[in-house]
């Protein structure tokens, strides 16, 4: 294996990312898919690789205070029947059935992210806020992470925004921070049958690294909604062209 275009994959990606806070997985695996990779090793990779990469995201939202660890710890409890569930239907399940379904699913992830990250501030969602919506949308986002790698950020922040009314800031932190335990819990369960490249995601990681110092460094240099407006139509095509190619 070239190990060249993964480590640039890793650079552009952690590049997008440091500049805009956004695209990471939704790039990553359909990405890594399109570069030949196994779709069931593809998510399994790109759930160490984001594991990795949200740590430094958390240390420095924590350190601005603005992680609201009460939703993310419901966020996360809720998740935790979907990554049991996950877990047995990755052992049970057939393993080409799987990576049929995991790229039918991540197209259908990848449109979605999308379409609410375009609209994202444009619609208001009328229902009244209760806990019980968060437990339900840890579930219902730590099911699809769990199959696709993607979706964890653009779902949870539109509702937390749009339903919940959360301050926007502190919606990032629980998103990184509810993010990086979700990533790990799953990335165990792909582990565990082996379905992970570690080698290919140390390239990844490797050129994520300056992808994400540089990103962040020139950030304040560009129309940043621009370009994120960008990406998220970048997505929605990628998504597309997953689900016309099934």
């Amino acid at each position: 294996m070239d190990p060249m275009p993964f480590t640039f994959l890793g650079l552009l990606v952690g590049f997008l990312v440091g500049l805009t806070g956004v695209g990471g997985g939704a790039l990553m695996t359909p990405s890594l898919i399109f570069l030949g990779v196994e779709p069931i090793i593809a998510v399994g990779t790109d759930l160490l690789y984001a594991g990795v990469t949200k740590v430094f995201g958390v240390l420095f939202h924590h350190q601005k205070g603005n992680i609201r660890y009460d939703i993310a710890g419901r966020l996360f409890i809720g998740s935790i029947p979907a990554i049991v569930l996950g877990g047995v239907i990755l052992r049970f399940v057939d393993r080409e059935t799987l990576n049929n379904n995991l790229t039918l699913l991540l197209g259908s992830i990848l449109v979605l992210s999308s379409l609410l990250s375009l609209f994202k501030g444009e619609l208001k969602v009328p229902i009244k806020p209760r806990w019980a919506y968060v437990y339900l949308l840890g579930f219902v986002v730590g099911l699809a992470v769990q199959f696709t790698s993607v979706g964890a950020g653009v779902l949870v922040s539109f509702a937390l925004m749009n339903v919940a009314r959360v301050n926007p800031r502190e919606v990032v932190g629980v998103t990184i921070v509810y993010g990086l335990a979700l990533s790990s819990l799953s990335f165990l369960n792909y582990a565990s049958i082996g379905s992970v490249d570690y080698n290919l995601a140390l390239f990844l990681i490797l050129g994520s690294i300056p992808g994400v110092y540089l990103g962040a460094h020139i950030n304040s240099r560009i129309d940043k909604e621009k370009l994120k407006r960008f990406i998220n139509v970048v997505i929605l095509i990628i998504g597309s062209l997953i689900l016309v190619g099934k």
